[in-house]
């Protein structure tokens, strides 16, 4: 389905993640694992059917669990504009699974517009159908079989997952001989190991936090190193409007999508915000202050100190005032002047702490006060005076203060 607040935040967060990963000289890359096989697949198809069908004025139930939300409807009514009705005479099962693929090809389609608009390039879009198609799943099944690690109950195959810490055993083939979603999910974890990666760090959504047991039990029995695979929970976003939280989209159903709040508060603002908290804590994201062009709006502040900074150094070069970094800058023993120099030589060690810790909100967080020590020094003292050594002495410090926005900004991909 479309991609929602939530789909916003993590995508934000692995992205910069990655970014200060790749920035403290790690080699890290973003995957993006597209769920294009199993039971949620048909449903899309059969709800798509039952919604194209209507439109010829056929009655054809909504599956159960099936897909709700307009954008299904949108989606039918671009199926009969390109196709027609040439789908209507074919057999249930026929129609669903030619309007699988067409639904799947569209909403993928969108969620990589979505993501390249958000300035999220993933090194590799993962399809869990190629997984299912080359048998990969089987094949992390039989790794488990030569490990012991494998028994039979009530018809269904099942892994000793509670001798690596989860609560119970789990079902890996159900005993309609149908994979289960745990099964494949083993599979393509252990398909990225396969492809050299020593370190796994998936994002998931705030419903699957009683997933992580067994997952850790499945990587620990394929005798994968303990904390080589890791998860964070990226937990709920609410979104405010003059202070009150804001319902659902009607267009998706039951979320707020992704492509709203970016095209309402722009992806600069977007971005920022979706990184401003800590991971582990839901996040309050107030669309009106996103929106405001004052200093109130934390992106605003941060982007109005960075084209000050501009400014300052464009005005000593129309004063034939020439930026030369050689100069000495022991004069500069104003308290304001010691606190800048202070936060900028704190960077290094906040974009160590920000990738190491998993706390891309380190970031931000720096940015603002930053843009906020800048401002105090701006306030009380002339960059350019009279004083021509004073004067160079401030520019190389306001040149040093741009230079550690933009790197961060860019690293935020703002």
């Amino acid at each position: 389905g479309p991609l929602n607040v939530v789909s916003a935040r993590a995508a934000a967060v692995g992205d910069v993640l990655v970014s200060l990963l790749q920035k403290i000289g790690f080699a890290a890359e973003r995957e993006y694992y597209i769920n294009d096989g199993g039971r949620q697949v048909r449903l899309l198809g059969a709800s798509v059917s039952a919604r194209y069908m209507a439109l010829f004025d056929r009655d054809e139930a909504m599956p159960e669990d099936g897909y709700q939300g307009d954008y299904i409807i949108e989606l039918a009514q671009e199926i009969k504009q390109a196709h027609g009705d040439r789908f209507v005479a074919l057999a249930h099962e026929q129609r669903v699974e030619k309007l699988t693929e067409i639904a799947l090809a569209t909403m993928i389609g969108r969620q990589k517009k979505a993501m390249q608009h958000y300035r999220v390039e993933y090194e590799c879009w993962f399809h869990e159908s190629q997984l299912r198609d080359q048998n990969m799943h089987m094949e992390a099944l039989e790794r488990l079989r030569k490990k012991d690690l494998v028994y039979e109950k009530d018809g269904a195959t099942w892994f000793n997952s509670s001798a690596f810490g989860d609560e119970k055993d789990r079902v890996l083939i159900t005993s309609d001989g149908e994979p289960t979603y745990f099964l494949v999910d083993i599979a393509y974890h252990e398909n990225k190991f396969d492809r050299g990666f020593a370190w796994l760090l998936d994002l998931w959504g705030p419903d699957h936090h009683g997933y992580i047991p067994r997952m850790s039990a499945a990587m620990q029995a394929l005798s994968h190193p303990q904390g080589s695979f890791q998860v964070k929970i990226i937990q709920q976003v609410n979104m405010l409007r003059a202070g009150e939280v804001v319902k659902m989209s009607k267009r998706a159903g039951n979320i707020i999508e992704m492509a709203e709040v970016v095209d309402e508060v722009g992806v600069d603002a977007a971005r920022f915000f979706f990184i401003m908290r800590r991971l582990d804590s839901p996040l309050d994201f107030d669309i009106d202050l996103a929106k405001k062009q004052t200093e109130e709006n934390p992106v605003y502040y941060v982007q109005y100190a960075h084209a000050r900074l501009y400014n300052i150094l464009e005005f000593a070069r129309s004063h034939n005032i020439t930026l030369d970094h050689s100069q000495d800058i022991a004069m500069l023993t104003a308290k304001e002047e010691l606190a800048l120099i202070k936060k900028l030589a704190e960077y290094p060690e906040v974009l160590q702490k920000a990738a190491l810790l998993l706390e891309p909100h380190r970031v931000t967080t720096y940015l603002m006060e930053l843009a906020s020590t800048f401002h105090s020094f701006y306030q009380n003292h002339r960059v350019v005076s009279d004083d021509k050594a004073l004067s160079q002495a401030r520019l190389i410090l306001v040149d040093g203060t741009r230079i550690v926005l933009k790197n961060a900004l860019d690293l935020l991909k703002i």
